[in-house]
């Protein structure tokens, strides 16, 4: 199968709808997209990835009053969110509509829901005028691409188009939300902290992140994010090895960073969360055995950011 490559959403829309799969761009990272109601479609999504069927998929949409062709209802705690985040990073557990076809939630009576606000994503799913589920457009496990050169990388011949946007401004996934509970539950951390959530609900759920991943969310339950090189977690950057094949990345300098194949110190821990991705694939190219990868202080953005560098470091 030939992949093809385009800026135009409207052409990516079309080809959408004539049951193809396209890989979009987001502002969190590029998604792979197929019909919501076209059930073959949709199972292609699962084997060009590799993904587990086990593993829901998140509906796209481009407006709010879309939520009903996917969703049973929005109960007050989503309406909140929605005021809150929507558009952005957010997605939104849900009861799922009768009419959506079971291979999108991975046979779950619940749905994921998120409107993004890329406006080239904003274009593409206006023009798809049909809800659109897209995990990340990557093969399954492998870091999420922030680019459309990783998404050709890794799924070129498996996919039908690309709609080329720029990097992706935030290169982490969206925070998903379970608001089918009380208080809601924060199911994967992501883009939307934690503290903005409680700013806006008062009370929210997180669990520990040694907890099992939930089968409502993806990214909690099956290997992710990770690079071929391993991955080591340290919180110190003394704690880095030298190496000819070691990289390290992190917000502060290591003592011998001339002894290692890479060195990737960040300025902020935006700036690491944008870049980790990116990082992660470029030591592969560079063939990189191990990769050294800073812990960062378990707050906002943080918590999202050691919870990539977790799963990613999980053998």
């Amino acid at each position: 199968m030939a992949t093809t490559r385009t800026t135009s959403p409207t052409e990516a829309a079309d080809r959408l709808r004539r049951g193809e799969l396209v890989a979009f761009p987001t502002e969190t990272v590029y998604g792979l997209g197929a019909d919501a109601f076209q059930p073959d479609a949709v199972r292609r999504i699962f084997e060009a990835k590799g993904r587990p069927a086990d593993n829901p998929l998140i509906v796209h949409l481009r407006r709010r009053d879309q939520i009903g062709q996917v969703a049973a209802c929005v109960p007050s705690v989503a309406q909140h969110l929605l005021d809150a985040f929507a558009p952005g990073p957010l997605t939104l557990i849900l009861p799922k509509h009768e009419d959506l076809p079971s291979v999108v939630t991975a046979g779950l009576e619940t749905v994921g829901v998120r409107v993004p606000r890329l406006p080239l994503t904003q274009s593409f799913l206006e023009a798809c005028d049909t809800p659109v589920p897209a995990p990340s457009a990557n093969r399954s496990g492998r870091p999420s691409p922030t680019s459309w050169e990783a998404v050709e990388h890794d799924l070129a011949g498996r996919i039908d188009c690309i709609l080329q946007g720029g990097r992706t401004d935030a290169g982490v996934e969206s925070t998903v939300v379970d608001c089918t509970t009380d208080p809601a539950t924060v199911l994967r951390p992501g883009a939307v902290s934690v503290e903005s959530l409680r700013r806006a609900l008062g009370a929210v759920q997180v669990p520990s992140s040694d907890a099992d991943g939930s089968a409502r969310s993806p990214g909690t339950r099956h290997r992710h994010y990770a690079p071929s090189a391993q991955v080591r977690l340290v919180e110190d950057p003394s704690e880095a090895v030298s190496g000819d094949r070691h990289a390290y990345v992190g917000l502060d300098v290591p003592p011998h960073p001339d002894a290692l194949e890479a060195v990737y110190v960040e300025e902020s821990v935006k700036a690491y969360a944008h870049d980790l991705f990116h990082i992660f694939r470029t030591c592969d190219e560079n063939e990189v055995e191990v990769i050294y990868a800073q812990t960062v202080p378990p707050n906002g953005l943080g918590r999202a950011l050691n919870d990539r560098l977790r799963r990613a470091a999980a053998r």
